[in-house]
């Protein structure tokens, strides 16, 4: 059977009174310091700070100061020392709310050089749909100047959340993630949507694995993606690690090869929202397998590998961010996996579960500590330090 006939036949058999959204209680975020006990890292404590209004993404400046977006909002706010100053940056392109907004951001890896600060987001376009946009702009003080957008995609059938990751690679290739796949169009040259594209710091396109197959768009790099959130770079290889969110489970983190294939909607391990299974299929000839999934979905955010000084016991682990477990609400959390020499995976650890709040969010400072967004209407940003 199609699995929209499947998912349309399941719908229909729900009862009228299935609640939209199933939770367990809310728990306000302390406003203090508090201390999280860890498998091998021992204790932990967590420093809070508020402000925020639907935080997206964070990253630094090479002075440890933090770029925080706020997607709703469009805003660009900046922490020093821990403080949120109350002014957001000036100067952004436009976007459009809804869905969308204010993405994410990167800096530039030669910032101390030329200042640039990199943005993704949504705008308005013809017919009441909404484009992508990438943006690049100069930091100067509280202001972005001489923004110019780099890449615009307008085009029907785009989700209502495309996620947009951007993370720059060891080669200062910018990698920009275009999510909001529905079913066939993650398969398809010609769209933009599900797909990974690789592209030079002005904007330009490098020798991508497409270039020049007929009704391939020449700025991507890899296909078949669902809706994305994080990317980031293994600290030994240099590969580009990626993750997406699967429907009811099928959540996978991704290493990007040129011209690879990631299978969505073709096989996944996951289920549509009414209970049908997206594919059959797990995996097929000439689709790459994910490094990780999840079953059931922790709604997957933003990622990190840790390759500080402050947290030996959790150098080169990955760190990844959920939204909530098994579509219950406020079970957020934060992962942390544990590789064997070879990258195997040998072991999950479950954080901050017992906050009920949705972890957007991690990253590691140049002070070598972690950094969690916390993805509420109130929304925090943590900082993790060990206890001395």
């Amino acid at each position: 059977m199609n699995h929209r006939i499947a998912l349309a036949a399941a719908l229909c058999l729900l009862p009228a009174s299935l609640p939209a959204q199933i939770g367990v209680p809310p728990r306000a975020l302390p406003d203090g310091p508090f201390v999280i006990d860890t498998a091998e890292q021992g204790p932990v404590r967590v420093t809070v700070t508020k402000g925020l209004e639907l935080p997206w993404d964070l990253a630094f400046l090479p002075n440890g100061d933090m770029l925080v977006t706020e997607r709703p909002a469009r805003r660009l706010r900046i922490v020093r020392n821990g403080v949120l100053d109350p002014e957001p940056i000036a100067g952004l392109p436009e976007m459009s709310g809804g869905g969308g907004g204010l993405m994410s951001v990167a800096v530039h890896p030669r910032f101390g050089v030329n200042g640039f600060v990199y943005l993704s987001y949504t705008k308005a376009a013809g017919q009441g749909r909404r484009a992508v946009g990438l943006a690049r702009g100069r930091l100067e003080g509280m202001q972005l100047v001489d923004v110019r957008e780099l890449f615009s995609a307008d085009e029907p059938g785009g989700g209502p959340a495309p996620g947009l990751p951007l993370v720059f690679d060891n080669d200062g290739f910018l990698f920009f993630g275009i999510g909001g796949a529905n079913d066939e169009i993650a398969q398809r040259g010609d769209s933009y949507y599900g797909k990974v594209l690789r592209l030079n710091d002005d904007g330009s396109v490098p020798e991508n694995p497409f270039a020049g197959q007929e009704g391939f768009h020449p700025e991507l790099y890899t296909i078949g993606h669902r809706n994305m959130i994080g990317m980031t770079i293994h600290p030994v290889t240099g590969a580009v690690w990626q993750n997406e969110n699967g429907p009811q489970g099928g959540d996978e983190v991704n290493i990007l090869k040129p011209g690879a294939n990631y299978g969505w909607p073709l096989v996944s391990y996951g289920r549509d929202y009414g209970g049908a299974p997206v594919s059959e299929k797990r995996t097929l000839e000439g689709i790459e397998d994910p490094e990780l999934f999840w079953v059931p979905s922790i709604a997957i955010s933003g990622m990190t590998f840790y390759t500080g000084d402050a947290f030996p016991a959790w150098r080169n682990n990955l760190f990844v961010g959920g939204l909530q477990f098994g579509r219950i609400a406020r079970t957020g959390q934060m992962q942390r996996i544990f590789f064997n020499d070879e990258w195997q995976e040998l072991r999950r650890e479950a954080l901050f579960i017992d906050l009920r709040q949705r972890i957007r969010d991690v990253a590691q400072g140049p002070d070598g500590l972690l950094y969690v967004l916390t993805d509420e209407s109130d929304g925090a940003l943590l900082r993790l330090e060990p206890v001395e």
